[in-house]
């Protein structure tokens, strides 16, 4: 069993396709009108398609109960590059307890969007400000193998 691809569905496919262009940098790499798979994996089905694929009419949007994850290299910069557009925020800019910093958001259609820092990057940054390898295994909550993988 593989997973392929996770799949949202949109009541306007252009506003999706250039929310995930803009905001995210997504691209189209398939498309086959009322479904389009971005970079990633991700897929954006219509609304009107899904309903008839399924059978249903009752589709609801704005759940919280499921969010499309995204790491980011560069989270600061990712962070101010978002003051760039009309967001709404889930919460804006957090650390968790493991150390990672991260922002959920909504996408047009209520779909939940966190994008937090690269794990990597998170170790790196405690490396850089002195922890030590130890003390940074157990400030993030991993294992020590994974902190020495990323002082490589």
């Amino acid at each position: 069993m593989v997973l392929k691809n996770s799949l949202l569905v949109v009541s306007d496919m252009d506003k999706s396709v250039e929310f995930y262009k803009k905001v995210l940098g997504l691209r189209v790499i398939a498309d086959f009108g009322a479904n389009k798979t971005l970079t990633g994996g991700l897929c954006l089905q219509t609304l009107e398609s899904w309903e008839e694929l399924i059978g249903v009419k009752e589709i609801t949007f704005s759940g919280k109960s499921s969010e499309i994850y995204f790491e980011e290299n560069d989270f600061d910069a990712f962070a101010k590059r978002l003051e760039n557009f009309d967001i709404v925020y889930v919460h804006p800019v957090k650390e968790h307890s493991w150390g990672q910093r991260a922002v959920r958001f909504y996408d047009p259609d209520g779909h939940v969007i966190e994008v937090g820092e690269n794990l990597k990057a998170v170790c790196r940054r405690f490396l850089d400000s002195g922890m030590t390898p130890e003390q940074a295994a157990e400030r993030m909550d991993v294992p020590i193998k994974f902190v020495n993988s990323c002082m490589r």
